[in-house]
């Protein structure tokens, strides 16, 4: 599956919509972002069931203040609209295949239990 550019419009809609979305917040000067796109895109064509997005931060400032970007690249990948993982730097591919198999082995259940009790405590 090749990426996609996400906007803030659209952003809501994708998380919402979809299982697993990972994000890759970039910029198009960005020499490290530029390095990692074909890593990105490479491992986007094995995991057809998981939504590559792009987020520029030039262009979307709304959802790089959102989520507190600092540093680009940054990734983060949503399951069930939840954060599990979110780290600036470039990923190998080796790397970010591992990072997909540990979101992959989640147990969803528990994570949404734990964020209702932290909800219900606060």
């Amino acid at each position: 599956m090749a990426t996609e550019n996400v906007t803030a419009a659209e952003f809501n809609d994708l998380i919402s919509n979809n299982e697993i979305v990972i994000i890759d917040f970039w910029a198009p000067w960005c020499g490290p972002c530029r390095s990692f796109a074909p890593t990105y895109e490479k491992v986007s064509d094995k995991h057809t069931d998981i939504v590559f997005a792009k987020v520029n931060t030039e262009e979307e400032e709304e959802l790089s203040s959102h989520f507190q970007i600092r540093s680009i690249p940054t990734l983060m990948i949503f399951r069930e609209q939840v954060v599990l993982f979110a780290q600036p730097g470039m990923l190998s591919e080796g790397q970010l295949e591992e990072v997909i198999g540990k979101v992959r082995e989640v147990d969803m259940a528990k994570v949404h239990a734990d964020i209702a009790n932290q909800e219900h405590s606060a």
